[in-house]
């Protein structure tokens, strides 16, 4: 028998803590009692040699991503980053590439806090490689909806599943001597109208889903950062929402950390001071510097408030051992070292992989996994096999330095003897993608004589510059951007090229000019003008085989992002030639039909997935569907591959035998999948969010505000808990995910503290089971007990156990578990406001069930508990 590292609320990375601790509080990157005196002294002393001028700066951005540096005291500069993938650093650019991690989807698949909080060292290591000392992540908001366009870069529609991944990351991340940024606090759950929607939320549902994570997240790893939202709750915009921030997050929870506004959030300076903001992003032009010391000036605001902020930016700097004379929170020997990135990514990607179904093909085994002494040709179909989506759009945006396609990764892991095929099948996206396999690329950033200021090799045919310029290049001096290099194509005939860009573009191929003209914007929104600029398509008669020379010369002609922040964002697509629709299907028909196995890799595009945008359906862009049918009906031995950062439709599911979801996996997409898919390593994930069979069986899908306001009028029913009261069940239950093993459920000993569960894998292969704990009121429950879900997820373990051995976990049941928040006399809608200070938690006396499970669904044993 093996025993499974406990869920313990108080410990949720569930493994050892690193050799350097020095003591419980280093679990978190916190610093020991006395290195923490060592720290409040030293802010003391630096504030008090700054005068007002210089406390007001130090709380405005700078420049994109910096906060000023003041040698007088010490402070350099602090450097902020996005995440939560990777670690792009100041400059929007391939110049130096970052591990790509899978979407966070995928981590919180893993239910495994332990390789969450060591992705947190790994970014850590890549950030102080780069130079951040701040990572903008994780981003904890709840999948409300399937809809909401950035669930991709969320965990999950659980509050504590969310709030375990999420201490993992930041522990992990702060263990390796950098900050982190708990975002968006709270309610940014969609993406329609971000910047000015209301959310309506009463207390009850704030407090027990949307805070939740937050809430764990502070008291089990002591974020040194959070960051606060665009939207507004109840009234009250978040960079302004004193309750929120001053009172609940600071004052209830103790949070020490600092405050910084989503990019651009801060709209006046003395509400958001007031508020809690500490600090307003990006500069140099914000709320704060300037004008906060004005308004000190003019009485509007005391001194004393912009001390407590300054403070609080000191603390950060100290921590990350930007403030001289005092020890950073983490020292050198303290962090790990050494990760290999492409290791963690590969593990997280097959780790986070979620087998959703695993039927016989006709009286032979199971589909998955491919036994691949047994096949002697593979069909690999779907443009995605090609071109692999490994990671969202928006501000999650790395660039690696290698991308392993499945195409690739299937192609690399079977024998020299198996052939392996492939088929584009259907297109999904609308636009040309962007130049990659076969063009060698550099941007030239040339003054208006011609004179180079900088070049940067590129990824791919996509220039973005957001906030900062490359070293030497101004506005001021930029005449024109050259992406140029040479492009070898793969196949004989007519390649389609597509430029992109707000200005003059003139695009060169072999020597012949294909295209020279202004192009503008379709619209007046200055944002989506730089983020989908207008596309222009081109046809050029090229030959296998033969590297012809490519430039894309482009003069910028806006948008302007604003005073200080520089941006550029042109692009060089292009798209072999190809058959027209029905054309390609027919032939990735032809190709399956030839085949022992067909791989079909259907996914969603950043034209219908991306920050900034909330999706219109669930359905798979373009004829997915259709060729995913076609080749079924011609390959009995079909394995569909869904590359999707959120739920899809999947229509054919049942007349495939194999459905694997793959997230967005990251930079070793294709190389885990081939794990996976050849029974190298078993799928380990189970869905953190429920997929529907169609978008109208969704409890929650109003995600468009209605005169500037959104009611969250399901209260506390969302996911699962939604699901449980409607009729339609779902394609697949929260918590589902198959192995290559089996499991049987042998025992549940219980107590109101803790929940003790032996399980035994009866299968003939080593594999991990996630045992999951979900407490239900039974109807012996108070006779004044509230409404509540079915049933919710109170724990959770992940077990590892050979064939025929039994594994044991023991899961924490938190008092919390069992405890609601009561509004009080004062009751509190969604209206009011009134989150703060009315109401508490109340301990629900009564008897519960509690149910040992494989998914929310599938419950293999239950006890009674009885609560007094």
């Amino acid at each position: 028998m093996t025993d499974a590292q406990p869920h313990d609320p108080t410990d949720p990375t569930g493994g050892p803590t690193h050799p350097a601790d020095a003591d419980a509080d280093a679990h978190a990157g916190r610093p020991a009692r006395g290195r923490a005196q060592d720290h409040t002294a030293a802010v003391e002393r630096a504030l008090a040699a700054l005068d007002l001028d210089t406390k007001a700066a130090l709380l405005s951005g700078q420049d994109m991503w910096t906060l000023p540096a003041v040698p007088a005291i010490g402070l350099r500069s602090l450097v902020m980053s996005d995440g939560p993938v990777g670690v792009r650093g100041q400059e929007w650019n391939a110049e130096d590439p970052s591990v790509a991690l899978p979407s966070p989807t995928a981590l919180a698949a893993t239910w495994d806090p332990g390789l969450a909080r060591r992705a947190g060292h790994l970014l850590a290591q890549e950030a102080r490689r780069k130079g951040v000392h701040v990572l903008l992540a994780p981003t904890v908001n709840l999948h409300r909806s399937p809809l909401g366009g950035r669930h991709f870069e969320c965990y999950a529609e659980d509050p504590l599943l969310t709030g375990v991944i999420g201490t993992g990351y930041v522990r992990g991340v702060q263990e390796g001597g950098v900050g982190t940024t708990v975002k968006h606090f709270v309610g940014n759950d969609a993406e329609t109208d971000r910047f000015t929607v209301d959310n309506r939320i009463a207390p009850r549902p704030l407090r027990e889903l949307y805070l939740a994570p937050f809430e764990h997240i502070v008291e089990h790893a002591r974020p040194w950062g959070v960051m606060t939202a665009y939207n507004q709750v109840n009234g009250a915009t978040m960079t302004e929402h004193r309750a929120l921030v001053q009172d609940v997050l600071r004052g209830e929870w103790g949070f020490d950390g600092v405050n910084v506004s989503d990019w651009t959030a801060a709209r006046d300076t003395v509400r958001a001071l007031r508020g809690g903001l500490d600090v307003a992003m990006p500069g140099p032009r914000t709320v704060y510097g300037a004008p906060l010391a004005e308004a000190v000036r003019a009485g509007e605001v005391a001194e004393s408030e912009v001390d407590d902020a300054v403070r609080r930016v000191l603390l950060l700097a100290a921590r990350t051992g930007c403030l001289e004379g005092v020890p950073a929170a983490v020292g050198p020997d303290g962090m790990p070292q050494g990760i290999d990135g492409r290791a963690v990514a590969r593990e997280i990607a097959r780790r986070g992989c979620v087998l959703l179904r695993n039927e016989p093909v006709g009286a032979a085994r199971r589909a998955l996994p491919v036994d691949a002494s047994a096949v002697r040709r593979v069909a690999v179909i779907g443009a995605a096999a090609r071109d692999a989506r490994v990671l969202g759009g928006g501000s999650a945006t790395v660039f690696p330095d290698a991308v392993v396609s499945p195409l690739e990764g299937l192609r690399a892991a079977l024998p020299d003897d198996v052939e392996v095929t492939f088929a584009l099948g259907a297109e999904p996206r609308t636009r040309v993608p962007y130049a990659r396999e076969g063009f060698t690329l550099r941007a030239r950033y040339l003054a208006a004589d011609g004179q180079l200021l900088a070049e940067i090799p590129q990824f791919d045919g996509q220039v973005r510059v957001m906030g900062r310029l490359p070293a030497g290049v101004t506005r001021q001096n930029l005449g024109a951007v050259e992406l140029t290099g040479c492009f070898t194509p793969r196949s004989t005939g007519r390649h389609t090229l597509a430029v992109s860009g707000t200005g003059a573009l003139r695009l060169t191929v072999g020597g012949a000019v294909l295209f020279d003209d202004r192009c503008a914007p379709d619209g007046n929104d200055p944002f989506e003008a730089f983020m989908h600029p207008v596309e222009r398509r081109l046809t050029a008669e090229l030959t296998a085989g033969e590297s012809v020379g490519v430039t894309l010369r482009f003069v910028p002609g806006g948008p302007d992002l604003g005073e200080g922040l520089d941006g550029l964002n042109f692009a060089l697509g292009h798209s072999a030639p190809q058959l027209d629709d029905d054309a390609e299907i027919a032939e990735a028909v032809r190709a399956a039909a030839a085949a022992d196995v067909a791989v079909v890799v259907v996914a969603t595009t950043d034209e219908v997935e991306s920050e900034g945008f909330d999706r219109r359906d669930l359905r798979l862009p373009g004829r997915q569907d259709e060729l995913v049918t076609r080749v079924a009906a011609a390959n009995p031995h079909t394995v569909v591959v869904v590359n999707s950062g959120s739920p899809v439709e999947l229509p054919w599911r049942e007349q495939v035998p194999a459905v694997l979801l793959s997230w967005f996996p990251g930079q070793e997409a294709g190389a885990a999948l081939a794990d996976v898919l050849l029974g190298a390593h078993e799928p380990g994930g189970r869905l953190p969010t429920t997929w529907p069979a169609r978008l109208g069986d969704a409890p929650v899908t109003a995600v468009t505000p209605a005169d500037g306001r959104l009611t969250y009028s399901e209260g506390v029913h969302i996911g699962y808990r939604g699901w449980q009261r409607s009729a339609p069940a779902p394609a697949y239950p929260f918590g589902h995910g198959l192995g290559y093993t089996d499991w049987e459920y042998e025992s549940l000993d219980t107590t109101p503290d803790s929940v003790r569960v032996r399980v035994r894998n009866t299968g003939d292969r080593t594999g991990r089971e996630v045992v999951q704990i979900y407490l239900a009121p039974t109807a012996d429950a108070a006779p004044d007990a509230p409404e509540r879900p079915a049933r919710w997820l109170a724990g959770f373990a992940v077990v590892e156990a050979g064939p025929g051995e039994s594994a044991e976990a023991e899961v924490p049941l938190p008092d919390r578990a069992f405890a609601v928040w009561d509004e009080g006399d004062g009751g509190g809608g969604a209206g009011d406001g009134g989150t703060a200070e009315d109401g508490g938690w109340r301990r629900v006396k009564g008897v519960y069930l509690v149910e040992a499970a494989h998914s929310v669904d599938d419950r293999r044993l239950t006890a009674e508990v009885t609560v007094g």
